[in-house]
């Protein structure tokens, strides 16, 4: 069942997905060769709890850490540990969520280490573009469909694949709500776009096959012809003027207040 939110909801939302947003441009500066990806989960934790928040994949369904950190094959979950420690030419995802005051936010982003190569440049720069493809489709009487087919189309024009085992999803009051939103697919299809909807699009592509496997952690999921994987979600709201995102950081506030977006 979807469940839709009201303009006070939609705020709570967004506030808690700023923190995400936040932490997620702050942990930027920290990707570099020899830092070990649980520095940057420790980090990301702390920066939470310090404005007063919860990680929220922390604990959920059993997974260990904060933050999500998967390096070069790995598309998503992967497990930070002091163990791992990034070199130069890795790609990197970051998937984190908090909750704030009861409502939830979701973000991903993939950044380079050092120096990559061009194929990694150019799959990160289309996980983004794919997911702007999709947003575009975010509009009062579209279908969620819509969405999948704008996202598979943006990824496979450039000669890349959509990972098809993981879906975006509803999000709010809880992780993971109605409606998935699978990344690839037809048009016209799944329930009509609605104000009041909250929804994590998060196009996950890889440079070889979409097909994936689980590693014997039981988290972390691979591209099993082992190509490189890119990541990339924001948290958006459907109100009756279209979408917006409200994951995106607003670091210079004095533009516009939170209100004035929603």
């Amino acid at each position: 069942m979807i469940v839709y939110k009201n303009r006070e909801e939609l705020l709570g939302i967004k506030k808690s997905n700023q923190i995400v947003a936040r932490i997620l441009h702050e942990l930027r500066a920290m990707v570099r060769p020899g830092i070990s990806t649980a520095e940057l989960d420790a980090y990301a934790e702390k920066r939470t709890r310090e404005m007063n928040a919860v990680p929220a994949f922390k604990g959920y369904r059993g997974y260990p850490a904060s933050l999500c950190t998967s390096i070069n094959e790995e598309i998503v979950h992967g497990i930070p540990s002091f163990a791992r420690k990034l070199k130069d030419g890795d790609i990197l995802s970051l998937d984190f969520g908090v909750i704030l005051e009861g409502f939830y936010g979701d973000a991903a982003v993939t950044y380079s280490v050092g120096t990559v190569s061009n194929e990694a440049k150019m799959l990160i720069h289309n996980a983004e573009d794919a997911f702007y493809a999709g947003l575009e489709q975010v509009k009062v009487g579209n279908r969620i469909s819509d969405i999948s087919n704008a996202i598979q189309q943006k990824v496979e024009d450039q000669g890349f694949s959509v990972i098809r085992i993981f879906v975006g999803h509803g999000i709010g009051f809880a992780l993971h709500e109605d409606p998935q939103i699978p990344n690839f697919g037809a048009p016209g299809r799944g329930p009509r776009i609605k104000p009041g909807m909250a929804l994590a699009i998060e196009p996950m592509i890889a440079a070889g096959h979409w097909d994936a496997e689980i590693l014997e952690d039981n988290w972390t999921a691979v591209t099993k012809d082992r190509s490189l994987s890119s990541h990339y979600e924001h948290t958006v709201a459907v109100t009756e003027n279209g979408a917006v995102i409200l994951s995106k950081w607003e670091e210079d506030k004095s533009k516009h207040s939170i209100e004035e977006i929603v």
